[in-house]
């Protein structure tokens, strides 16, 4: 009976660490506009949409998050609720954009070499901290450009070509910078 005790005691840390890690981690986004007590304002601004690989597009956007204190500003990605699937959004916070787009220009300057070798299958991608993906799979001397907009979520969309997304992903990053000088905070 002792040993069983003891037995208990030793493992009973271990699965609350487990539970601990298991719990889903707030991205800056959620962290930044779930504070009670706050007035929240947001303000968004349309981009172009980017064009998925099959149908539809990813819709979107920078939002501006106003505080009280300081203004925190996100480049917003949609893919609309279909018949098929809920809609996802990815809210991708400026300085991980800034991160994003020196990894996608990377990227870009890899992708030719990557499908040269023609492996089996090989990717190529970055991640952020909020678990924003972006990047792109070589099968077949072929690469596919995809996103995946949450972290817990089967939300991976396939983006047509690589010139409209570094194109989009720049400019989202120009409009901000844009929008800093406008609201000085």
């Amino acid at each position: 009976m002792k040993k069983i005790l003891l037995v208990l005691l030793v493992l009973m840390p271990l699965v609350s660490f487990a539970q601990n890690d298991a719990a889903k981690k707030l991205t800056k986004f959620e962290q930044l506009s779930s504070k009670t007590g706050k007035i929240s304002k947001f303000v968004d601004v349309n981009l172009p949409n980017i064009p998925l690989s099959f149908l539809g597009t990813l819709e979107t956007s920078v939002r501006t998050l106003m505080g009280e204190q300081t203004n925190a500003y996100f480049y917003r990605l949609e893919e609309p609720e279909t018949s098929r699937s809920n809609a996802h959004i990815a809210m991708i916070e400026y300085s991980d954009l800034v991160e994003i787009n020196k990894a996608l220009a990377k990227l870009c300057t890899e992708v030719d070499t990557d499908c040269a070798a023609n492996p089996d299958y090989l990717e190529n991608k970055f991640i952020t901290n909020d678990g924003f993906e972006i990047g792109y799979y070589v099968s077949k001397g072929k690469a596919s450009w995809y996103i995946k907009l949450e972290r817990y979520s089967n939300s991976s969309v396939f983006i047509k070509n690589a010139e409209t997304l570094t194109e989009n992903f720049s400019n989202a990053q120009k409009k901000i910078e844009e929008l800093k000088l406008v609201y000085k905070k």
